[in-house]
């Protein structure tokens, strides 16, 4: 039964096939994603609270930062719990209403990192190339706007491309073969044409990346070009030291992503971006915070004094 928005007898559920071609699996991946959760809350939850109560985290990137970590938080709990649920349970149905809402939030966060890391890209250029008025280029009052922006626009691109969704016609019944409702598998599963929906999202999606690539890129060429002038080779080495957790955590993010795109054809490679998926949507999350706090003495060594305060209180 086709159902469309105006005239809907029924509602639409969709069956989350996620790994259940590989039963063998099942118990090895939910402690493997399970183990992953677990590490993402405690280490962007941990990198939150250090950055609030470390009077020596108060500057402008660990701001970003926190935020990033809130973001990373929020993105792993949209999908990581369904995932782990279907995992242990036979029936892997979710109702249309859920489907949408885990691909608008989703979508929200994923928009949000993109900009949020271009935005931190931006702050390293302001502090490498214009130390000397990096206060007052990187005001408080800037900052929350590039955070704020980043929030809002995640939100524009999510409702935008729900909005279209539920203009859609679906079948009472579909199957979904992945773990997360994204917008591809969702309009695969659409009984009318999804050409607008399908443009969109492409527009959107080119639009995003390009933009903020385009910031990152000439952020870290002019970084790239101030550093080379530098007559210390420790003044070099310590300003590159400073950039490369954001530098991996980019790379990682960004090329994720476009290796998603670039599958020459997924439907005969559906293991591999079921794969490149979970990397992008579950493990990644967990990589951030591990990335800025192992480079980074101040959080190491406020990490090593909340386990020792929780140690002895417990002693």
């Amino acid at each position: 039964m086709m159902l469309s928005k105006g005239n809907q007898s029924g509602i639409p559920t969709f069956i989350l096939l996620g790994f259940s071609e590989y039963p063998e699996l099942r118990v090895p991946l939910f402690l493997f994603f399970l183990s992953i959760y677990i590490v993402t809350v405690v280490g962007n939850l941990g990198m939150i609270i250090i950055i609030k109560i470390n009077p020596k985290l108060h500057t402008i990137m660990y701001f970003f930062l926190s935020h990033l970590s809130y973001v990373d938080f929020c993105y792993s709990t949209v999908v990581t719990p369904k995932l782990l649920e279907n995992l242990v349970v036979e029936d892997r149905t979710v109702s249309f209403s859920g489907c949408i809402m885990q691909f608008c939030f989703a979508c929200i966060f994923a928009v949000t990192e993109t900009f949020m890391l271009a935005a931190m890209a931006y702050d390293r250029f302001v502090a490498v190339c214009n130390p000397l008025l990096y206060t007052t280029t990187m005001s408080q009052k800037l900052c929350t706007l590039l955070v704020a922006g980043s929030y809002t626009w995640g939100v524009v691109c999510s409702l935008t491309l729900t909005y279209f969704l539920l203009e859609l016609s679906y079948c009472e019944s579909s199957i979904i073969n992945n773990f997360i409702c994204d917008h591809s598998v969702i309009i695969s599963v659409s009984c009318s044409d999804p050409y607008i929906s399908q443009m969109l999202r492409f527009a959107i999606a080119v639009f995003n990346e390009t933009s903020s690539l385009m910031i990152i890129l000439i952020s870290y060429i002019l970084i790239f070009i101030t550093v080379m002038k530098m007559p210390s080779a420790s003044g070099r080495s310590k300003t590159f030291s400073t950039c490369a957790s954001h530098l991996t955590a980019i790379t990682i993010f960004h090329g994720t992503i476009l290796f998603l795109y670039c599958v020459p054809n997924p439907k005969t490679s559906r293991l591999i971006v079921k794969v490149a998926s979970v990397f992008y949507t579950v493990v990644i999350p967990m990589l951030n915070p591990l990335i800025y706090s192992l480079r980074n003495k101040d959080v190491k060594d406020m990490f090593g004094k909340l386990v020792l305060t929780k140690l002895l209180c417990h002693s």
